[in-house]
C-alpha cells in the first residue's frame, strides 16, 4: 500500500509542485497519473523514490512513514523500486545485457544468479535475443523493453514509469502497456505517469488526474 496523507511540496522559488494531495494506492493496483505538464506527476514518482521529500503531510509504503527513513536508509529503500524513464537512459557504450545487469552488480549479486534474472527479465520483455547488442542497433521501443529489464530485474514490489511511451508510436506504446500490465498480475505495484489519456482510457485502470499540483480526480479506486 502506497499513501498520501495531504502532502504539498513546495521548492524554494515558491511554486507549489503538489497541494493537499491525499491518496491510497493499494499493493494489487496498475493506476495511471495524468495531468498537464507540471501538475505534478513526476513530483508523486519522485516523492516514493525519496528523491523529493513533501513540505508538509505524510509519504507511508506499506506502513513505514518516509520521513523516518534517513540517508543511509534510502538505498535499501530504493531496491524494492524499479523505475522506467521516458528517454531508457541506458547506457550505450555497453551491451543490452550490461545495462539490465547494472542494478544487480551494485547491489553485489554473485555472478550465476546475476546471469539468471538477467536473462530472465530480458526473455520476459521479448530480447533475450539480443543480449549482446549495443542499445544504438536497437529500434526506440526496443530500447524502452531493455529500459523496463532493467527496472524489474531486481524483483520490485513497486515499478514507476514517468511517460514511458511518450516518444513511441501507437502500436509500439500499447505493446509497452501489456507489459505493465503483465508485471502488474504477478504482483508488482505500477504507477504510470502519462498524457497520453488515449491509450490509457482504453486499458480501464484507475486513473489519478493532477491539476496544478491538487488531485482532482481518482482519490478513490
Amino acid at each position: 500500500m502506497i499513501s498520501f496523507d495531504r502532502v504539498s511540496k513546495r521548492y524554494e522559488q515558491g511554486h507549489e509542485a503538489l497541494r493537499e494531495v491525499s491518496v491510497n494506492i493499494g499493493s494489487d493496483e496498475l493506476v495511471f497519473i495524468t495531468g498537464h505538464s507540471g501538475a505534478g506527476k513526476t513530483t508523486l514518482l519522485r516523492m516514493i523514490m525519496l528523491m523529493e521529500r513533501p513540505s508538509r503531510g505524510e509519504v507511508i509504503i506499506d506502513g513505514q512513514n518516509l520521513s523516518t527513513i534517513g540517508p543511509r536508509g534510502i538505498p535499501r529503500h530504493r531496491r524494492n523500486i524499479g523505475v522506467v524513464f521516458q528517454n531508457h537512459r541506458l547506457l550505450m557504450d555497453r551491451t543490452v545485457y550490461d545495462n539490465v545487469a547494472l542494478p544487480l552488480i551494485i547491489a553485489g549479486y554473485d555472478h550465476r544468479e546475476l546471469g539468471r534474472r538477467v536473462r530472465a527479465a530480458l526473455d520476459k520483455v521479448g530480447l533475450l535475443n539480443r543480449e549482446r547488442a549495443m542499445p544504438v542497433t536497437l529500434s526506440g521501443g526496443e530500447q524502452q523493453r531493455v529500459g523496463i529489464a532493467r527496472a524489474v530485474v531486481g524483483k520490485p514490489k513497486i515499478l514507476l514509469a514517468d511517460e514511458p511511451t511518450g516518444n513511441l508510436d501507437p502500436a509500439l506504446s500499447a505493446e509497452i502497456m501489456q507489459l505493465f500490465e503483465e508485471f502488474n498480475q504477478v504482483g508488482v505495484t505500477v504507477l504510470i505517469a502519462s498524457h497520453d489519456l488515449a491509450l490509457i482510457s482504453r486499458l480501464r485502470h484507475r486513473i489519478i488526474t493532477l491539476r496544478d499540483g491538487r488531485l482532482v480526480s481518482g482519490s478513490k479506486p
